[in-house]
């Protein structure tokens, strides 16, 4: 049986582990934290789910509120695991002092925002200490994994293509929302959210994920070697405007915090949300980009685009309005096109019991694999997921042989093109 211990819960996403109950989980949940709305934000989202109707959890929640959370919770030593979802200015110092003292650690994204974080992140990695896991929800989402299922089949995708000339091999895309609905509320955000000296720059923030996409698809089980197998080519940053107005709404205050003064002009902070990049990962060029708007689209909310190229297909996935956002899956043939479509017909009977009701249409020039939503779940679910696989390699004793070197080289990567978007034109990349 693990017990979770929850310091300085400043993020929602801390709340979102607790969705679910879980079999090798206590119902004591012991939480370390400065007082304030963080916390009550914390606790009230805990205590929505123990409160539902429908398959409510039992967690009772033991509260120590002071500024010294992380010795107390040393000090205690009341469980064995530790949830860090908050301030992120610290958390990988936190992540490394926490881990040295024997606790396995469930941490949300991002670890490391500038390079000063980086020693910490080495020291964690290190063999033999306890397992340290950060929270990667993309890899849940049902189109994703279906893309990286047809990556590896060698009669529907064949090899990587590379032609430089024509662009990257790898193109992924988000664009996220500052305004948001979340459990069917307004998310409200920190004040100290768009403080990127705390929170850290889009580019090393939700950009994490498309790193993290990019090389557990193309590249799986199989360690990445940042000083060997990464070349960075280009970083730029911009801004997100934000007017006072729908910061307050956002944020519940009042008026922007002094921390940002310096990026406010005529009432409009310029939140530093938006990241890109290239590099080459073993040979393979990619090209990742990640925007913030202010307003989710009516009825939409985050997208994702991705394109792999593979030389006898490539692989797409969409987010349209037209069919209520959801993520498509469209597999494009190079040629052999009624091979490749009998080839995804045998793959899709192959994974029927996994994956029951997937078919394919064709559309055009593509085929569109159509997903049903009795497999489709939602972001708020996948956290859960992401815990329970945390679990299982904790009660198994058991981890991903790459899982060391990956971590290390996708937080070095944004960490090194943080730097050099710092000093790059504002241009957009090609």
């Amino acid at each position: 049986m693990h017990t979770l211990l929850i310091l300085n819960p400043g993020h929602f996403h801390a709340a979102l582990v607790l969705r679910k109950r879980h079999p090798s989980l206590s119902d004591n949940i012991y939480v370390y934290s400065e007082p304030g709305p963080d916390l009550d934000r914390f606790q009230e989202i805990a205590e929505s789910f123990n409160n539902r109707p429908v398959n409510p959890t039992c967690w009772k929640l033991h509260v120590y509120r002071g500024s010294d959370g992380l010795e107390k919770l040393i000090h205690d030593k009341k469980g064995d695991i530790v949830v860090l979802a908050g301030r992120n200015n610290t958390k990988m110092e936190n992540i490394d002092t926490l881990n040295r003292a024997g606790f396995a650690i469930l941490a949300d994204k991002p670890w490391v925002t500038t390079q000063a974080a980086i020693p910490f992140l080495h020291a964690t990695m290190t063999s033999g200490r306890p397992l340290a896991v950060d929270i990667m929800t993309e890899r849940y989402e049902i189109a994703t994994l279906i893309q990286k299922k047809f990556l590896a089949e060698q009669n529907v995708f064949g090899e990587i293509r590379i032609d430089k000339d024509t662009g990257p091999s790898v193109f992924k895309e988000c664009v996220h929302h500052l305004y948001k609905i979340v459990n069917q509320k307004p998310l409200v955000r920190p004040a100290w959210y768009f403080d990127i000296d705390i929170q850290g720059e889009g580019i090393v923030d939700t950009t994490i994920h498309l790193v993290d996409m990019t090389h557990w698809m193309l590249f799986p089980a199989i360690p990445i070697d940042y000083e060997k197998d990464i070349e960075l080519i280009e970083a730029r940053r911009w801004p997100t405007e934000v007017p006072l107005d729908k910061f307050v709404k956002i944020t519940g205050t009042h008026q922007f915090p002094q921390a940002v003064q310096k990026y406010v002009k005529d009432d409009v902070l310029n939140y530093f949300c938006n990241g890109e990049l290239i590099y080459d990962l073993k040979g393979v060029p990619v090209h990742l980009r990640e925007i913030w708007n202010l307003d989710e689209p009516p009825g939409g909310g985050d997208t994702h685009r991705s394109l792999i190229k593979g030389t006898r297909s490539d692989l797409m996935i969409r987010q349209l309005p037209e069919n209520d956002f959801k993520t498509e899956l469209l597999i494009i043939p190079r040629g052999h096109r009624i091979q490749v479509e009998e080839t995804i017909q045998d793959c899709l009977g192959k994974w029927s019991h996994r994956y029951p009701g997937l078919s394919v249409n064709p559309e055009k020039n593509a085929l569109l694999i159509n997903i049903p939503d009795d497999l489709r779940t939602t972001h708020e679910q996948h956290f859960c997921q992401v815990r329970d696989a945390f679990l299982a390699h904790l009660d198994a004793g058991t981890e991903p042989a790459e899982h060391r070197a990956c971590t290390i080289a996708k937080y070095a990567l944004l960490a090194e093109a943080r730097e050099k978007a710092l000093v790059s034109p504002f241009e957009m990349l090609h």
